[in-house]
């Protein structure tokens, strides 16, 4: 009788060893294959669903191994998303990423371009994401939040002037056009702020010769907003830099018609009439009666590269007092005189004309 005692608990230790070799065997990785394989795990769904179509996607051995591991872990939760898994994975392992909720991030890259503005962005925007270009502009226009970034001294280039009242969107000139990768699920404040981060970034080495300009960091991007749609070279940008600082100096005016164009919410291309050129806005530096002259914009007309910044910075040394560019080719062409102006201005239209 003891003889087939100790053969029956011979047999359930051994029965017992392989049914733990089998479970073992069953919660390895299903393969080697490192390859990656896209998992939905939908909302709502039971850990036994999860563990079925785990099974039925070939990421796993075998489903009721799988639900002996959770009769046993009844701690284990899981959250809905998508995941990135792979059959070289341990079942539990996957369980674990599901509990963390450690789900694929999917992310969209977008191009933000020097000369655009603020409308601009917010179509690039609402083209990628889930952001419509009006919350978009309700963000870069909100101007409690701004208030706060001012109060707080979040940026160091952020400053009241933002906020007159006069100023047709606070945030324009100050969102650096660059190349940004995001989340699919960002926020328009998200992408605002990583706009004003790489802003910081740019200007952080101009940071000591702006400070000690005479003009503030808002003209100083004003002028620069002007400069990159005028000029495309950074010598050419230069050379318009001293136009426009010896004209304000002067007491002239700019007489920029980028700033018309942006005064009167005009695209660039488009007919400016004369009473778009007489329109009484803070941005028309087109005006004749006086009310412009020795005077910048009230702010920025687009966002600027940082050439263009550090061309405001760093006016060219010459004599120029006017320019005209070919709007077909870029190309832009300085003059001392008045005379030598007109005398382009007529070539370049009839070129125009011809063609």
């Amino acid at each position: 009788m003891k003889k087939v005692l100790i053969i029956l608990i011979c047999l359930v230790i051994l029965g017992g060893l392989g049914a733990l070799g089998y479970y073992n065997y069953e919660m390895s990785p299903k393969s080697s294959e490192e390859r990656i394989v896209a998992f939905t795990v939908e909302a709502g769904s039971s850990k036994k669903a999860v563990a079925n179509k785990l099974e039925d996607a070939g990421l796993i051995r075998n489903r009721y191994c799988m639900y002996a591991y959770l009769f046993f872990n009844p701690e284990i939760s899981i959250q809905a998303g998508d995941y990135e898994l792979s059959p070289s994975m341990r079942p539990e392992e996957m369980f674990e990423k599901f509990q963390k909720g450690d789900v694929k991030i999917v992310t969209e890259t977008i191009t933000f371009i020097e000369g655009e503005r603020l409308t601009d962005y917010a179509k690039r925007v609402s083209v990628l994401f889930d952001i419509t270009s009006e919350e978009f502009m309700e963000t870069v226009n909100d101007k409690e939040w701004i208030q706060e970034l001012v109060d707080n001294g979040t940026y160091w280039f952020l400053t009241d002037e933002v906020l007159n009242p006069e100023i047709y969107y606070p945030l324009e000139g100050y969102l650096y056009p660059d190349t940004y990768e995001f989340k699919e699920n960002v926020t328009s404040k998200e992408i605002v702020t990583a706009l004003l981060n790489q802003t910081e970034k740019k200007l952080e080495p101009l940071k000591s010769q702006i400070e000690g300009h005479s003009y503030s960091v808002h003209q100083l991007l004003t002028m620069a907003s002007i400069i990159e749609k005028e000029a495309n070279s950074s010598e050419d940008r230069e050379k318009a830099s001293q136009v426009f600082w010896k004209r304000l100096t002067a007491g002239d005016t700019l007489g920029s018609d980028v700033t018309t164009y942006y005064g009167v919410r005009k695209v660039m291309g488009e007919d400016l009439t004369y009473m778009d050129l007489e329109n009484h806005n803070p941005y028309n530096t087109r005006l004749t009666d006086g009310t412009m002259n020795g005077k910048l914009p009230i702010g920025p007309i687009c966002n600027s590269d940082i050439t263009s910044v550090t061309a405001a910075l760093n006016p060219s040394d010459t004599n120029y007092y006017y320019f005209v560019a070919n709007v077909c080719t870029g190309e832009v062409f300085f003059s001392e005189t008045h005379q030598e102006f007109l005398q382009k201005v007529y070539e370049l239209q009839s070129i125009c004309d011809q063609n």
